[in-house]
């Protein structure tokens, strides 16, 4: 039983022949990408307080320290970005921050915003009305929570990261495997585009991440909502000495991924934290956002690539390299997966519209991909 799980009612049952057999897949089973696809964002810490002290992670602040973005901040950001020729805003913050943050609370309410959840639609619209698509990862949330922002967004996402109860999560506050999976349900209920993953190297063995790759996959098998998932290694920083995985390590989960996954569902390797080069031949489709106008904020010792530096991940593996939306393709052309306030922002007339649907049509036409 995935801890949490009875919790949220989640009636989940991944089968252990599933898992042994998942369990013998290598990188010799699963073929290489006809294609890798990036997509180009901004991305905004919209605050960095969060309930959780995961200690592989260097986002949070603790209470007092931890700040907000104001909406001038969020406009002049977006604004960068989509001069620059991004498609998407990254939000993102810490989980819903807890009753410690009294400082956050405070400046939300100062602003006339019932939580966090409001600011972020206030967030999104602003990006949309600068010329960006939101995808939002605000890490676990309510459906109460997802549906004040769904609309106003793209795409969203969070990290399953693990199915195991591991030490790195640990303390009064640890992330429940049952609460993540039930963010993917909700997600699924209401009919939002997806992104999610697994974290490399926290504590987990092998048998917590074929059980990962395969309950994410019983989830998109539920609901089909799932566009892409990360095969992302823990790496070295101020908060996390305990190593990175090795090469060989993260070969054969990127490959369990692929094997174990729908074949509509995108494998991605972050190429700032893992070495893309080495992972093409493990059925990797996509390379993430990247951003030419902000840091990783989450990873920001871990610099973004060069788009140069994504052509020639893809030069080495002999596939085109297209550019993508942070929506996927298969989801747009179809109106129960996509608001009528996002359709209409890729739809209108100007330099932004115009900007969308060049990416999302030249899909097809990797020549098109770099400049604007």
């Amino acid at each position: 039983m995935i801890p949490g799980a009875s919790d949220y009612d989640l009636s989940l049952s991944i089968d252990e022949e599933a898992i042994e057999q998942l369990l013998q897949t290598t990188p010799a089973d699963v073929s290489a990408a006809p294609s890798l696809s990036f997509a180009r964002n901004v991305f905004l810490p919209l605050t960095t307080a969060c309930r959780y002290t995961c200690t592989y992670c260097t986002y949070y602040d603790p209470p007092g320290q931890a700040e907000l973005m104001t909406t001038e901040e969020i406009r002049e950001t977006c604004r960068r970005g989509a001069d620059a020729g991004c498609t998407e805003a990254l939000f993102t913050f810490g989980d819903d921050p807890d009753d410690r943050y009294t400082a956050v609370h405070d400046q939300l309410a100062e602003w006339g915003y019932e939580s966090i959840h409001t600011y972020l639609r206030r967030a999104c619209e602003i990006a949309l009305e600068e010329g960006l698509l939101p995808h939002s990862n605000p890490g676990d949330q309510t459906r109460e929570q997802m549906a004040t922002v769904a609309d106003r967004n793209a795409s969203m996402g969070v990290m399953l990261e693990t199915t195991a109860d591991v030490q790195a999560h640990g303390g009064p506050r640890a992330k429940n495997p049952g609460q993540r999976l039930n963010t993917l349900r909700v997600a699924g209920e209401l009919g939002v585009p997806f992104t999610t993953g697994i974290l490399v190297g926290i504590g987990e063995d092998w048998t917590d991440r074929a059980e990962s790759i395969l309950a994410i996959a019983a989830m998109h098998e539920r609901y089909g909502h799932v566009q892409e998932v990360i095969v992302q290694p823990v790496v070295d920083n101020e908060r996390w000495d305990g190593g990175s995985p090795d090469l060989a390590t993260l070969r054969r989960a990127t490959a369990m991924a692929r094997a174990g996954l729908p074949a509509d569902v995108s494998v991605q390797v972050p190429p700032n934290l893992a070495p893309a080069r080495e992972l093409v031949d493990c059925g990797i489709d996509d390379l993430g956002g990247v951003s030419p106008v902000t840091v990783d904020h989450v990873n920001p010792a871990y610099e973004w690539p060069a788009l140069q530096e994504l052509r020639a991940v893809a030069d080495h593996a002999d596939v085109p390299l297209r550019e993508r939306l942070p929506v996927y393709e298969r989801f747009l052309g179809d109106e129960a997966w996509l608001s009528e306030r996002v359709r209409a922002a890729i739809e209108r007339d100007g330099v932004h519209g115009e900007r969308f649907r060049a990416v999302r049509d030249r899909g097809e036409n990797p020549a098109g991909v770099g400049g604007r």
